[in-house]
Formats: C-alpha cells, sequence, structure tokens
C-alpha cells in the first residue's frame, strides 16, 4: 500500500524555524520522515530545535543561520545545505515580520523592511534554491507562507505593509508556479489565519479578539496547534503531484466572507 504523505529520504529547508509555526511544520514534516534543516537568524534557537527535532523523529536535521534578506548569506546557507545533503527537496519559505500601524503614520523605512523581508526574501529563497538544487534535480516542492491579509484586509489591525508583501507573495508565487512547473518543481502558497504562537496566545486569548472571531471567522475561533501541518504535508508530498500555483487559505473561513 503506497503511503502517499511519506517524506522519507526527503530533505526540507524551513526557513524562520526558530519558533511558532515554523517550529510546528518542521516537526509534521519530521513526522513523515523528512530530514530537516532549521534556517532562521538565531543560531542557538535552530540549534535547540534541530535538537529536539532529531530527538523525538530520529531524523537527520541541520541548523543554518542566515539573514534571508542578505543575498550572500542565502548563497552561502544552500551551498552549506548542499554539502551536507546533496539535495533540497522541499522549501517552506515561512520567515516574516509585521508592521502594525495606521498606514498614514507607517514610515519608508517600515514599508521596505517589510517588504524586503516577506517578499524579497522569500524569492531570494526561492531563487536560490532553484537554482542549485530543484532545476538540476528536476523536482522540488516550494510552499510559500503568505497569509489570509495577502488575499483581503483588516479593520482589527492596520497593517498595509504586512498585506502588501504578503499579497506580493501570493501572485509571486503564481509566477513561480508557471515558470518552474515543467522543470518538475510545484510552487504553492499556504495563507494561515489567525492561529495560536507564543507571540500571538496572549492577544488571541483576550475577550476583545473572542468577540471579533465570533463575528468575523465561520469556525468561530483561531487556529490551533498543529491545524496548519496537514496542508503543509499534503503539498510537500506526492500526494499533490499535480498541485501547482495553488493559494491555499487555512482560515477557518474568514476570506469567504
Amino acid at each position: 500500500m503506497q503511503n502517499y504523505f511519506d517524506l522519507t529520504g526527503r530533505v526540507a529547508v524551513i526557513t524562520g524555524c526558530s519558533t511558532g509555526l515554523g517550529v510546528q511544520m518542521a516537526k509534521a514534516l519530521a513526522n513523515q520522515g523528512a530530514s530537516i534543516v532549521a534556517l532562521a537568524r538565531r543560531q542557538n534557537l535552530i540549534e535547540e530545535v534541530a535538537k529536539e527535532i532529531h530527538d523525538t523523529y530520529g531524523v537527520e536535521t541541520l541548523a543554518v543561520p542566515c539573514d534571508i534578506t542578505d543575498t550572500a548569506r542565502v548563497e552561502a546557507a544552500v551551498e552549506t545545505i548542499m554539502q551536507h545533503f546533496g539535495h533540497i527537496d522541499i522549501l517552506i519559505n515561512n520567515a516574516g515580520t509585521g508592521a502594525v500601524a495606521p498606514a498614514e503614520d507607517i514610515t519608508d523605512e517600515q514599508f521596505a523592511h517589510e517588504m524586503n523581508i516577506d517578499m524579497f526574501g522569500t524569492f531570494k529563497m526561492c531563487r536560490e534554491v532553484a537554482k542549485r538544487a530543484m532545476i538540476p534535480a528536476q523536482y522540488g516542492r516550494i510552499i510559500n507562507i503568505a497569509s489570509m491579509y495577502g488575499l483581503v484586509g483588516n479593520k482589527i489591525a492596520p497593517a498595509s505593509p504586512y498585506h502588501a508583501a504578503k499579497g506580493g507573495v501570493v501572485n509571486l508565487t503564481r509566477a513561480l508556479a508557471a515558470e518552474w512547473g515543467e522543470k518538475g518543481i510545484t510552487v504553492n502558497a499556504i495563507c494561515p489565519g489567525y492561529f495560536e504562537t507564543p507571540l500571538t496566545k496572549e492577544t488571541l486569548e483576550t475577550e476583545f479578539f473572542q468577540n471579533y472571531a465570533r463575528t468575523m471567522i465561520p469556525m468561530a475561533r483561531y487556529g490551533r496547534e498543529g491545524e496548519l501541518d496537514s496542508a503543509a504535508i499534503f503539498l510537500a508530498s506526492n500526494a499533490s503531484t499535480y498541485v501547482n500555483g495553488v493559494i491555499l487559505p487555512v482560515d477557518g473561513g474568514y476570506t469567504s466572507l
């Protein structure tokens, strides 16, 4: 019997893999047998993550420090991974940030910073991994973590640079899917809604947000830990061999309204 979700032998690189959703998705892929490369800026955190995943799931792991806004460091990181594993099969672009302020008060620096990390950093990782690993292998699974805010506006927390950057990631995904599909690479995006992470937990548990969720989210709640994992596994696996250029909201129905 074929296990369509088996990732044994695959090497998965996850950016922003020091906390939150990046770590959750890394663990999910490790649970399916993938070797994991934890990539983020803070070496102490990614080393802890890599060790925990290795100890828990028994897969090979590697911690690679990298600032995805720095082209030279992206190139060096990919070179390190290729020297260690010899191939990269899965790339999850999860690293990101979020500036929250009224649009009229957003500075040029805030807007540029957001675009540089969320959109340009995502492109730099896609470009280097495709060039060095996936195009030569004629195989790859790229999963860009955008946001439901890349599809719609919002009334709860003004964040125009974030909306713009994640909207850019959505259409960058389509462009790369169109360009690289014939090279054996699928490029898809996940658009998470409100999810519990160490950074969001306190806000999501407030009475204000609970009331907002009941009004604005058809499922009347935020996403729980692990509820993004199955989407990542699906898009990384042989279950999605003909799925390309898809923008998949995992948001409890928020963008259906």
